[in-house]
């Protein structure tokens, strides 16, 4: 097999891997519909009434609770807006949910004036995203049903500490319903406390969902759908081809995702929670979490906790949630091992050096020298075969008939110049993991995102506008082609002449940090490469 050929071959099967991955590790694994386990009875009382005697007579079952049509018609809606160093939020005294979360750091693109990156995106008239509801219970409490605000509006950009927003809906002598949010100044995640209070005579037993609903496309960003986090996988549904599905119990987090934004809700009682993903009658993706069922005495509140994150995927901020937040960045659960340091090792860098971009050189250089034994070893054994191909073609003429004489003869041959076939592809397969950790993370870090590098390259993790970058790469490519003297048949040749039109036009539409990087990996291995060749034999 001629050098070329196996240079040919080695960089398309790191491809292959590569694609091969996306498609079967990446790609979320797709987890059979589950029978939702069956609901665990707990008492959430500041006094825990004391359990019944077996045989005991059951308690009377309550009235059921007037329809809340009423206290939906109540008031009119009304917006209190959150304001925090980090975003701009506006809730809804309809359903006390979340109408609009703005981030304040992020735009939604590059051009002057450009909005802020907007979280909610629902058609009008749906239900709200953090809409609660008592599903399969004796409580008749819509996700839109009007809640009450204790206060007008919230400002924590002035330094205040944590700061409470409280939502009321009462049915007296039924229920009285409490929505609790709870905000710190700087971070992106919220805490939400669903306080029930019986107001009956009769013991209830009470479930709680919670949703957060999705228009698809209306934000314009990439790779949208719905997401959970159960039993340390991470289940992913495209948006636009969301069937049905359950996952759970054991969710430890379930939202909507884009390729660079997260909105997770996060339940305080995991091991009891259920998700699950669907579509409405509208089109749009809604995810729920469905907690425990609790029987909550008369008089006594029934108490349901999450966590909300609604915000970029940054590592640190997602890991200080403490949930798994942080396998929501896209790098793989195969590829995370290497992805996470080389991410860490990104940032430190950009601490001193201030451009991603130049950050990426550096570290295609440093990996490149850490690779650099292994390169000399390969351009050596592909410089040993150069030499040694006029006696290989001798041998496959003088033996054509016999095939096992001749490999015979090929064998001794490469005994005898201390040549290893192999050699010259080894050292790239040993670099496809690197390929491959790099391709997720500089497709799907968000310090990528909108990050410039020089003139025309203002956001590295999307294509080169004007394709330079990939043009140049495959010019590179040839001259890599040029410096290794055409081997084999024409057929082969052939082959190799297309290779840099080929992989060229693969990488067009490729992260133009990506693009960088194999770029740059180009130009050094041709100069490595040239010395080598230059080098006298040893």
């Amino acid at each position: 097999m001629s050098t070329n050929v196996r240079t040919f071959l080695a960089i398309l099967l790191s491809f292959i891997v590569v694609f091969i991955y996306q498609y079967f590790f990446a790609k979320n694994l797709e987890t059979q519909k589950q029978e939702q386990a069956q609901t665990q009875t707990q008492t959430q009382t500041a006094q825990p009434p004391a359990t019944a005697p077996s045989g005991a007579p059951a308690a009377p079952a309550a009235a059921r609770p007037a329809p809340a049509a009423a206290v939906k018609a109540a008031a009119p809606a009304k917006d209190i807006r959150v304001e925090t160093p980090l975003y701009t939020a506006v809730f809804s005294t309809r359903g006390g949910a979340l109408k609009s979360l703005k981030l304040k750091e992020y735009k939604a693109t590059l051009d002057e004036g450009s909005p802020l990156i907007e979280m909610v995106a629902v058609q009008e008239g749906s239900e709200l995203p953090l809409s609660t509801a008592f599903t399969g219970s004796t409580i008749d409490l819509p996700g839109d049903v009007a809640f009450e605000a204790d206060r007008k509006e919230l400002d924590l950009t002035g330094g205040a500490g944590p700061g409470r927003l409280v939502f009321t809906c009462a049915v007296p002598g039924q229920y009285r319903v409490e929505k609790i949010y709870t905000f710190l100044p700087d971070r992106y995640s919220f805490d939400l406390e669903v306080r029930f209070v019986n107001a009956t005579n009769a013991a209830l037993n009470q479930s709680l969902s919670i949703r957060w609903l999705e228009e698809l496309n209306k934000k314009g960003l990439e790779e949208e759908g719905a997401v959970a986090r159960a039993k340390n996988s991470t289940e992913r549904e495209a948006g636009a081809k969301l069937e049905k599905k359950a996952y759970g119990p054991d969710i430890q987090w379930g939202g909507f995702e884009n390729k660079f934004f997260l909105a997770a809700m996060i339940p305080k009682q995991p091991a009891l929670t259920t998700a699950t993903f669907a579509r409405d009658a509208r089109g749009q993706v809604v995810v729920t979490l469905d907690g425990p069922k609790n029987t909550i005495p008369p008089g006594q509140p029934g108490v349901f906790n999450y966590t909300l994150f609604v915000g970029p995927k940054e590592y640190n901020r997602l890991k200080a949630e403490d949930a798994g937040l942080e396998a929501a960045i896209n790098v793989g659960n195969w590829m995370k091992w290497l992805a996470y340091p080389i991410l860490f090792f990104m940032q430190y860098l950009y601490k001193y050096v201030g451009n991603y971009g130049l950050v990426i050189i550096l570290i295609t250089m440093l990996t490149k020298l850490l690779f650099w034994p292994l390169g000399n070893k390969s351009y050596k054994s592909m410089k040993e075969m150069q030499k040694v191909q006029p006696k290989l073609n001798e041998i496959k003429e003088r033996y054509k008939d016999d095939k096992q004489k001749m490999n015979a003869a090929v064998m001794e041959l490469y005994k005898t110049h201390k040549i290893n076939p192999l050699g010259g592809c080894l050292p790239m397969i040993i670099q496809i993991p690197v390929f491959i950790a790099l391709y997720q993370l500089l497709s799907y870090a968000i310090e990528l995102r909108h990050a410039p590098f020089v003139w025309w390259i203002q956001d590295l993790s999307a294509k080169d506008p004007y394709y330079i970058t990939p043009i140049i790469m495959g010019a590179t490519m040839l001259i890599q082609q040029k410096m290794s003297p055409p081997m084999g048949d024409p057929m082969q040749q052939k082959m190799m002449l297309l290779m840099p039109v080929v992989f060229t036009f693969l990488f067009l539409n490729f992260p133009s940090g990506l693009v960088i990087y194999w770029l740059v990996n180009n130009v050094l291995s041709i100069g490595q490469q040239y010395y080598i060749n230059k080098s006298p034999t040893a």
